[in-house]
């Protein structure tokens, strides 16, 4: 009895870690992924309007994995603000931290879009469409 108990627990285990790991690989595929040294050289290598266009998709997939990351740390403000009580509490509170997660994340969202936008723009000049 003990055994299958044992055994049967251990299996929900594996279950629950294995679903965990699934779900935490597929929301950081929304873009694709590069090495420090493939950016630097993409960058320094883009003269095309492709080249160009893959640098835009590329940071506006970063955009929309800072806008998430961003938006869970909101959530997790929020709710570390809803039971703060004033106590002679020193700073820093856990709330805090996920403010500053909070603005640290979108800060690098809108630099993720201006830069997206920097290569659209270019990737559009590149190619003779008139741009907007």
């Amino acid at each position: 009895m003990i055994r299958r108990l044992f055994a049967l627990s251990v299996v929900s285990i594996v279950l629950a870690t294995g679903a965990s790991a699934q779900e935490t690989v597929s929301p950081s595929e929304s873009h694709p992924r590069y090495t420090h040294g493939q950016m630097k050289q993409l960058l320094r290598e883009a003269h095309t309007p492709e080249q160009y266009g893959a640098l835009a998709d590329y940071y506006t997939g970063l955009q929309r994995e800072y806008l998430r990351k961003a938006e869970q740390e909101r959530q997790e403000w929020v709710e570390l603000s809803r039971n703060v009580t004033w106590m002679g509490t020193k700073a820093p509170r856990p709330m805090d931290f996920s403010r500053q997660a909070y603005q640290y994340d979108l800060s690098k969202a809108t630099k993720a879009e201006s830069e997206a936008a920097k290569y659209g723009q270019l990737a559009a000049s590149k190619s003779g469409a008139p741009t907007s």
